[in-house]
């Protein structure tokens, strides 16, 4: 039975510390067993590598899975290439 709702997924492919931050306080994350400080550490940290994790457990290897790898691949690679200059 998936967990994850429709919005989380799509809002966490633009804005993933937002939808992080909404997961945490509508409760979506509890039944993961990720309560206490590490959501809020690593939605901070590293809030896409966060969401992958999310929809592993929730769904395994998906189409959502690997949109969500290429967002985090596309967003590291230009804005690592952005902070070289």
């Amino acid at each position: 039975m998936e967990q994850l709702p429709l919005a989380f997924l799509v809002g966490a492919l633009f804005l993933p510390r937002i939808s992080l931050l909404l997961a945490y306080f509508l409760d979506v994350l509890t039944p993961f067993g990720l309560n206490g400080f590490v959501p809020p550490t690593l939605a901070v940290l590293i809030p896409r590598a966060l969401v992958l994790v999310l929809i592993f457990q929730d769904r395994g290897f998906s189409l959502w899975l690997l949109a969500h790898a290429i967002a985090m691949a596309i967003v590291y690679t230009v804005g690592g290439g952005a902070a070289s200059d």
